[in-house]
C-alpha cells in the first residue's frame, strides 16, 4: 500500500510540474503571443507564474519526500536502487536548480516590471524564463523517460 502511495503521489507531482511547463511552453506562449500585445502577454503571464509557482514549490516537496521515500523505505537505500534511479535523482536536481534560478531572479525581476510598467524590461525577463522553462521541460520529459522504461533497460 505505501510503495503505491509513493508512486501515486511521486507520478502526479511529476505530471503537474512537467506538464504545466509544456502546456505554457507549447501551448500558451504561441497563442499569447498571436493575441496579446507586450503588455497584456506581460501581465498574464506574471499572473500565470503566480499561480503555478506555488504548486512548483508542492510538487518539489512531493517529489523528494515520495522518491526519497521509496528509495529508502521499498529500495532499502540508494545502494540498491538501479542507475535509472540515479539518473532521475540527477536530472530532477538540475530541474530544482533551474527553477529555483527562474522564481528567485527573473521572475522576481518580471513581477517587478510589469508592476512599474516598464515592459521592455518584463520582455527581457520573460524571455529568460521562457528560454530556461523551455530547457526544464526537455529535461523533465527525459526524466519521466527514463522513470517510465529506465528499468528495462538495464
Amino acid at each position: 500500500m505505501l510503495q503505491s502511495l509513493l508512486i501515486v503521489l511521486h507520478v502526479l507531482s511529476v505530471v503537474i510540474w512537467v506538464g504545466g511547463m509544456f502546456f505554457a511552453w507549447m501551448f500558451t506562449r504561441p497563442a499569447a503571443v498571436e493575441a496579446l500585445e507586450p503588455p497584456q502577454r506581460l501581465k498574464l503571464w506574471n499572473g500565470i507564474f503566480r499561480r503555478f509557482f506555488p504548486w512548483v514549490w508542492a510538487t518539489i516537496i512531493a517529489i523528494l519526500v515520495s522518491g526519497y521515500g521509496y528509495i529508502f523505505l521499498i529500495f532499502g537505500g540508494m545502494g540498491s536502487a538501479g542507475l535509472y534511479v540515479h539518473a532521475m535523482n540527477g536530472l530532477g536536481f538540475v530541474m530544482i536548480a533551474l527553477f529555483l534560478h527562474v522564481f528567485f531572479a527573473p521572475y522576481r525581476r518580471l513581477a517587478r516590471a510589469v508592476a512599474a510598467e516598464d515592459w521592455q524590461e518584463g520582455g527581457r525577463h520573460l524571455a529568460q524564463i521562457r528560454m530556461i522553462v523551455g530547457w526544464n521541460t526537455l529535461l523533465g520529459i527525459l526524466v519521466i523517460a527514463i522513470g517510465a522504461g529506465g528499468r528495462y533497460l538495464v
